[in-house]
């Protein structure tokens, strides 16, 4: 059924092959691929009173189980009680990473990134304006890169190309025709320059391209300032596979038609037809109205019976649906426990036994937005100070230095608790007592639970209050506890 759905969908073939199907991949995300089917599902006959198959209908319940396995992933990456922490030896390019984190809003950058780039690829332009970072989210189907024949894993440049209509252009500024005319819209990003080209009629394929020079800028950063993202392993040197595949959308769109058509069946079980056998002995020829109230009289021989659907089909159907959405939740790795079977309140680490089959996709997205997108960002931040220093709410961080690996590090996948902590906290005293563990780097571990940002800080403070602690005891005391 979907290969029936996606054959619907219009191809440009002016495009190449992979943006036609990235916006199949777009429409299974949000759930306009129906879209392409032109009758409700209620609507069983034309104008001319034919009979229209289910198959040309939209189904009218849409279980969206694509997109919550979607969500669900990208929450365990990116929400507020999952994103990474920065970390670099140089305190000052931590700070200004940090602070660029939140000016930019780099949490929910991310969480549209990995959204977008859910069907295969996505690009985020890094920007610095005004002594600030600004990130934008594109999707790629009109996007083609371009890597580097000495680095495979470096963008050499990135260009763009798509249709538009007059109005869009006029809308946009530009002194065309405000109707319905095809345009080529273009743009290309390089190491040194974000170009754009003055819009082209599609109809006249002699037209030169010509360079807009007042939209076009110069940037001079040395590198192309978009990171491209694969999705998942797979697919080829352009686009990643997608986080579902052609199974899970063929499972979900039989379920959701049949979802559909047990809703038809309710509806005809709470008005059943009346079926008569002979013609009313009071027939008037008047409509017969179904009512407790209004009798239905029969001749000697008739007869008079309501035609009703039992409840065996549809528990059927719902059960069948049940084992759909199982297998579907399972090929993409979703979440298939119940919380309708939890007890009592589980520990952190048996929610991750629960949810394993969700943290399995949530892992390998790390590999690919976190350890590859994400630090790619930070990266190109670095060096873009060099050339555009940067303020952050009036904090003045300038250039940043790059002689420090920047990495990251992740919080766990579910928030530990009490006596989780209490756990932890045993353990790790433990370690530092018998000397196998610094308090620095048990202060790093929890850091995530107790919303330390700065370990340096609170190491300093803890420092302090033991001092001051000390300070305080009496002298036979204080001997004891430096000594200790």
């Amino acid at each position: 059924m979907f290969d029936t759905l996606a054959n619907l969908v219009p191809r440009d073939n002016d495009l190449p092959l992979r943006a036609w199907r990235l916006e199949v991949w777009s429409r299974v995300l949000d759930g306009s691929i129906y879209d392409v089917l032109t009758y409700q599902f209620h609507e069983e006959k034309n104008g001319a009173g034919e009979y229209i198959p289910v198959r040309e209908r939209r189904p009218s319940v849409r279980t969206g189980l694509i997109r919550t396995v979607v969500d669900d992933s990208i929450s365990l990456l990116f929400s507020e009680g999952h994103f990474p922490s920065v970390e670099c030896k140089n305190e000052d390019t931590k700070a200004a990473l940090d602070a660029v984190t939140k000016d930019a809003k780099l949490n929910l950058a991310m969480i549209d990134a990995a959204t977008r780039g859910s069907v295969g690829s996505v690009a985020i332009a890094v920007r610095f304006l005004s002594k600030r970072v600004f990130l934008q989210v594109m999707a790629t189907t009109y996007l083609t890169p371009v890597w580097s024949a000495e680095a495979p894993d470096t963008l050499d440049r990135v260009g763009e190309r798509r249709k538009v209509d007059g109005k869009t252009l006029v809308a946009a500024g530009y002194d065309v025709k405000d109707d319905a005319t095809q345009y080529w819209f273009e743009r290309e990003w390089t190491a040194i320059a974000e170009t754009w080209f003055v819009p082209r009629k599609v109809a006249d394929k002699a037209a030169a391209r010509t360079v807009d020079e007042a939209r076009s800028n110069n940037h001079g950063l040395g590198f192309v300032p978009i990171v491209w993202v694969k999705n998942l392993p797979g697919g080829d040197d352009i686009d990643g596979e997608p986080t579902f595949g052609v199974e899970p959308i063929n499972t979900t769109v039989e379920a959701d038609y049949l979802l559909s058509q047990a809703g038809r069946g309710l509806k005809y079980s709470a008005d059943p037809t009346l079926l008569i056998k002979e013609t009313a002995a009071t027939d008037d020829g008047q409509p017969m109205v179904r009512s407790a109230a209004n009798a239905i009289v029969v001749g000697e021989k008739g007869d008079a019976k309501m035609l009703e659907i039992n409840g065996t089909a549809s528990e059927a159907v719902l059960e069948y649906v049940g084992r759909l959405r199982e297998f579907a939740l399972e090929r993409m790795h979703g979440n298939r426990s119940n919380a309708d079977k939890l007890s009592a309140a589980q520990s952190g680490r048996a929610l991750e036994l629960m949810h394993q089959a969700l943290i399995w996709l949530a892992d390998k997205l790390r590999a690919s937005y976190g350890e590859g997108a994400l630090l790619d960002i930070y990266r190109m931040i670095v060096r873009g100070s060099a050339k555009f220093p940067l303020t952050i709410n009036g904090q003045e961080f300038g250039k940043l230095a790059d002689n420090e690996p920047v990495t990251l590090s992740w919080p766990a996948w579910f928030p530990p608790t009490a006596d989780d902590r209490q756990t932890l906290a045993t353990a790790l005293a433990t370690l530092i007592k018998v000397g196998s563990l610094s308090r620095e780097t048990a202060v790093r571990i929890i850091a995530s639970d107790y919303d330390i940002t700065d370990v340096q800080a609170e190491m300093a403070l803890i420092d302090a209050e033991r001092k001051q602690l000390i300070a305080e005891l009496p002298t036979e005391q204080t001997k004891i506890t430096s000594n200790a």
